[in-house]
Formats: structure tokens, sequence, C-alpha cells
């Protein structure tokens, strides 16, 4: 159950602390498979809750979070990027 609800330890020690911890997990999880459904996506439920994760304080809509990006053009395209090495 810890494996796939992403719980990496429980926080409290009481029943209620634990059962909670839980609930929020599954309902994380299927919201995120919801959301999955819905926009079509072909990520994993892993990639999509990782990828959310690294965005979770960044003001942007969710789908372009979740868009694929293509990092080799913008880097080449990106005209202040610094050259470390003269080539």
């Amino acid at each position: 159950m810890k494996q796939h609800l992403q719980i990496k330890a429980f926080y409290g020690t009481s029943e209620n602390a634990v059962k909670t911890q839980i609930w929020i997990a599954v309902s994380v999880y299927v919201l995120v498979a919801i959301v999955r459904r819905r926009l079509g996506l072909e990520a994993s439920l892993y990639q999509i809750l990782q990828i959310l994760s690294l965005t979770l304080f960044e003001k942007m809509p969710i789908l372009c979070a979740l868009q694929s990006v293509d990092l080799d053009s913008n880097f080449t395209e990106n005209p202040n990027q610094l050259i470390l090495f003269d080539s």
C-alpha cells in the first residue's frame, strides 16, 4: 500500500492520524487518475504525481505543467543562455 500511495512515513501515531493520512493519499491518487483520464494523458500516474510535486507552488495551469517539453529546442532558442566553452 505504501508503494502505490506514495506514503513514505506515517506522521501520526494514533489510529485516527494514520487513517486520515491513508484517506488523503487515496483521495490524491483518485483525483490524479481523474485528471489523467479527462485530459487524455499518456503519462503514468507516477509520472504525473512527480510533475505535480515539482510544480506544486508554481502559478501555471495544470495542462501546461503536464505537457511534454522538448528540452533541446528550449536551450538552443534561448538567446540569454550563456556558452560555457567556445566551440
